[in-house]
């Protein structure tokens, strides 16, 4: 069965900025704790969290906040840009960073990993039963962040799974892997805990 689509992030789901700051806490809380369960390490440099609707809206939320957003059009305008990062059916959806934190890291590592965006692995199973889903960037934002001498530090990805990929997911493992030829690291993967796999599950089944 298809998963149903992911509800886009509407204004009735943004709160003004007074009622934000009652509810920010809590739901800073919330968000933390739900973001070890969608971030994924791979290697030393490179990190993934997978996106949901409650970590969109909390970046529209955040974006709001800071820039003290009132009107409508201003909200509306980041929500046609964090409603990319939803999953689709059968998808999941991540921002990659890669994570550098100073001038010597980004001109040593940003030019090695051109292309990374295309580059990660979804390992599901095991052996000779084992199938790979390859990363796809989010295209609209591709066109801004991809250059062809230099990369950037964050990048938003799907992959689509097919649904006997789904089922195979469910039982596990899978392993988040980097097949980058500059980043070694990152080929064996890390195996996706329990609790992550069943996050993600719920992405993919529209729950």
């Amino acid at each position: 069965m298809t998963a149903p689509p992911t509800r886009p992030l509407t204004l009735a789901d943004i709160s003004d900025l007074r009622a934000y700051e009652r509810e920010r806490d809590d739901l800073r809380r919330h968000v933390i704790a739900l973001k070890k369960r969608r971030r994924v390490s791979v290697g030393p440099i490179v990190t993934l969290t997978f996106e949901n609707r409650t970590t969109v809206r909390f970046q529209v939320q955040e974006m709001a906040r800071a820039e003290r957003m009132l009107a409508d059009e201003q909200i509306l305008q980041e929500l046609e840009v964090y409603n990319r990062l939803l999953p689709g059916p059968g998808e999941l959806s991540a921002t990659l960073f890669l994570e550098l934190t100073d001038a010597d890291a980004l001109r040593r590592w940003l030019p090695a990993l051109v292309g990374i965006e295309r580059s990660v692995e979804l390992r599901i199973g095991t052996g000779a039963d084992t199938s790979i889903v390859m990363s796809r960037p989010e295209a609209e934002h591709e066109s801004h962040l991809t250059r062809e001498e230099t990369t950037a530090a964050v990048h938003y990805v799907r992959f689509a799974l097919s649904a006997d990929q789904i089922t195979a997911f469910e039982a596990g493992p899978v392993t988040l892997a980097v097949g980058h030829p500059g980043y070694p690291a990152g080929v064996p993967g890390t195996v996706l805990s329990d609790a992550t796999r069943a996050e993600l599950l719920g992405d993919l089944r529209g729950s």
